[in-house]
């Protein structure tokens, strides 16, 4: 029973709204801002929903007709969470709403058939792990500053976009490296194009950047380099780690689990430092 519990938890998107939920509230903490506890829940049931909707069939009729009990489950599920995200719309700022417009566009561009032949932005070469990636750090350090800053996008701001961005790419490369024995070679993967090897020097290369980035803020403190530090460690160990044949839970729960981590780590240093 805690095993079903468990790949439920997984395979409903739990675990990763939560990793997304714990970026957005170290965006607050990074950038000593008070997001708005109605765009936490939008975000946090938006991205069960989203999720859901791109994993489990983006073609309408495979998603709305499910047939298997299991997935029934999962879609019932994921429209409730629908209904609470939904609700939540209207509490946020026109500003917030016109960015969740946008990225829903890209997000809809990725998954749906809306191209030529029935392909979709996903199925462009390297493009789908970019998109991923923006569409991450959008939601969560564009979202959140926006939803309280009047002013426009801070020098602080950018570069903790741009950090986020990197970080979410590094945490894709343990999934393409999975994903090489299904994927089909149309999509031109990084593993496809230059193997295994070489997509891992591209994750340490990426590492090395994320971690740079941090020393360009201009409010830098001994918190953010302590968490940064220890962060680019478990990316590069994450990264020797990865394999091609891997076991169940390593991307899916503990790859996934190092936004949670970043989220505690953060959150453990901040009292610490405030201690001392």
């Amino acid at each position: 029973m805690i095993k079903k519990i468990f790949d439920f938890y997984l395979d409903a998107s739990i675990h990763v709204a939560l990793a997304i939920f714990s970026l957005v509230h170290v965006t607050a903490l990074t950038l000593n801002i008070n997001v708005p506890v109605e765009l936490y829940f939008f975000i946090f049931f938006g991205s069960i929903s989203c999720y859901n909707f791109v994993k489990f069939g983006v073609e309408a009729e495979k998603y709305i007709l499910v047939t298997n009990t299991y997935h029934k489950n999962i879609q019932f599920f994921s429209f409730g969470c629908l209904l609470v995200a939904s609700y939540q719309l209207f509490f946020l700022s026109e500003r917030v709403f016109v960015g969740l417009l946008f990225l829903a566009g890209i997000t809809g561009l990725y998954a749906l058939p809306v191209l030529p032949k029935h392909k979709n932005f996903r199925s462009f070469s390297g493009l789908k792990i970019l998109i991923v990636a923006a569409v991450w750090a959008g939601t969560t350090v564009v979202l959140p500053a926006i939803s309280v800053l009047d002013e426009k996008i801070s020098w602080n701001v950018k570069i903790e976009a741009v950090q986020r961005f990197l970080f979410v790419l590094i945490l894709l490369v343990p999934f393409e490296i999975r994903d090489l024995k299904y994927d089909s070679t149309a999509l031109k993967t990084l593993p496809q194009r230059i193997g295994v090897k070489g997509t891992k020097m591209i994750g340490y290369g990426w590492s090395i950047l994320f971690y740079a980035a941090t020393f360009f803020k201009t409010d830098l403190d001994v918190t953010h380099v302590v968490v940064k530090t220890i962060l680019f460690l478990l990316l590069i160990l994450m990264l020797f780690k990865t394999e091609l044949s891997q076991k169940k839970y390593f991307s899916s729960f503990w790859v996934e689990a190092i936004p949670l981590f970043w989220w505690l780590l953060f959150v453990i240093s901040t009292k610490y430092t405030i201690s001392l």
